[in-house]
């Protein structure tokens, strides 16, 4: 095995006496003060998290003749400058490579930010597909701090300036922090109000100490961040969604333009015609017990799939989840049972988002 790869905030989080355990094959803190701690507090007032473990590359050509434009589910070339973009990178089977998000810094110029996990390969993979341009990792060079919660405008504004109040939900700007170039987006992985800050490496931890010397914000985990992510039913990648799950499958063609060419399209095109023999659904749990991760989803004594991610919810104070089942039993109030072993929970297919509280287009 390679030995954890660490973030320029390592030290930080030791100070921190934070628990530290591998994801994405990095050295990453799961918790400090604890998961539901850090949870409410981002809900609340404004969690501060480590994302530099984030890939980013760095394009600078021609959009359409260097091949940019087809290699995503959507459009480059339409995203106005200042603005971002969510979809996916498919192999040619329709399944997701990755899920990631460009940022349109110029007409000629973008930023793909991308999972820890696939860098490498997603950077294979884009590189493969193009003909022209200037394509770099940039992900070594790049550090990256979210900052959450409904107090993160009133944070941000006290370190950056009065400018990024007015930033709207997925534009973002490129000004200076901490002396430095940097690009504040208003993103993020919650459902609250939050801002991604990507700056030079090197100055990750000065921003990191500079944000935690505000009483209002703490550090949180990805313990925390998990929660948060899965109230609002947003995927992860590995869990939710993989090399071997399309969008169709997963439930989010809304990402996929089929005006458009991309790797993948006509195998998509053909499921699409055919049905999918899956869906992903989400569920409630009758109880306060938490379903996990490759528990079994039966529907009237059979099993009809499996689950992929699970939590308890604090704001909902029950169990939820995520899962993908046959496609005759995801309609919304379906009755069905989670298993694992000994353990049983009864569940009801439910509308995401889970939580509908959030700050986030505060």
């Amino acid at each position: 095995m390679e030995p954890l790869k660490n973030t320029p905030l390592c030290a930080e989080h030791e100070k921190l006496n934070a628990l530290m355990a591998p994801f994405g094959g990095w050295n990453m803190p799961i918790q400090y003060e604890g998961i539901i701690a850090e949870h409410r507090w981002c809900r609340e007032k404004a969690a501060l998290f480590d994302i530099c473990h984030m890939g980013e590359f760095h394009f600078k050509g021609d959009i359409v003749a260097s091949g940019l434009e087809d290699v995503f589910t959507f459009s480059v070339k339409s995203i106005p400058v200042g603005r971002s973009r969510y979809g996916f990178l498919l192999n040619e089977n329709g399944g997701v490579i990755d899920d990631l998000i460009v940022f349109r810094l110029a007409d000629d110029e973008a930023m793909v930010v991308v999972n820890a996990a696939t860098i490498e390969k997603d950077f294979a993979a884009i590189s493969a597909r193009l003909c022209g341009g200037e394509f770099r990792d940039i992900s070594a060079e790049t550090g990256k701090l979210d900052l959450q919660g409904p107090l993160s405008r009133e944070v941000l504004s006290g370190v950056v300036g009065p400018e990024i109040a007015a930033i709207p939900y997925f534009k973002f700007i490129r000004t200076k922090v901490l002396g430095v170039d940097a690009i504040v987006s208003r993103t993020g992985y919650t459902g609250e109000l939050g801002y991604e800050i990507f700056l030079p490496a090197e100055k990750s931890a000065e921003l990191w100490t500079r944000f935690l010397s505000d009483e209002r914000v703490k550090p949180a985990g990805l313990g925390a961040r998990d929660v948060l992510r899965l109230e609002m039913g947003y995927s992860l990648y590995g869990s939710d969604i993989d090399e071997a799950t399309t969008p169709l499958e997963a439930g989010l063609e809304a990402f996929v333009n089929f005006d458009k060419a991309f790797v993948g399209k006509e195998a998509l095109l053909k499921q699409r015609a055919e049905g999918v023999k899956r869906l992903k659904v989400a569920f409630d749990v009758t109880s306060r017990r938490s379903p996990r991760h490759d528990y079994e989803i039966h529907f009237e004594g059979e099993r009809v799939g499996t689950v992929t991610s699970g939590v308890f919810s604090p704001m909902l104070g029950c169990g939820i989840g995520m899962g993908y089942v046959n496609p005759s039993v995801a309609t919304l109030g379906a009755p069905l049972t989670i298993t694992h072993e000994k353990v049983s929970m009864e569940a009801t297919v439910v509308e995401l988002p889970f939580y509908r509280g959030g700050s986030l287009r505060s």
